[in-house]
């Protein structure tokens, strides 16, 4: 099955392929989401380990039954340093209006 948009991306397509993907995520519709990956996708998440779209699609359904708030904003890049300490003159999360 073809979705696009497929690569290769200009600006335009890569961040309609962002927009979707972050819609798929926050639709909290695990089938959907788990789509996107490989048959055998290998995740790891904190100490869970996850193997294959089944174990993705339980994972994402007993994740989003515990983080009812959670929502996930994937262009929101506004980190922008090297590893390690923030530096003195980038703004916080509280700067940000975050």
């Amino acid at each position: 099955m073809s979705r696009p948009p497929l690569p290769p991306f200009t600006q335009e397509t890569a961040l309609q392929n962002v927009r979707l993907a972050e819609d798929a995520w926050n639709g909290r519709d695990p089938a959907r989401v788990a789509l996107a990956y490989s048959p055998d996708s290998r995740w790891r998440n904190r100490s869970n380990f996850v193997r294959g779209r089944a174990e993705i699609e339980a994972f994402l359904a007993q994740k989003w039954q515990r983080e009812l708030d959670y929502r996930l904003i994937k262009e929101d890049h506004l980190y922008h340093w090297p590893a390690g300490r923030r530096p003195d003159d980038h703004a916080g999360l509280s700067e940000l209006g975050l």
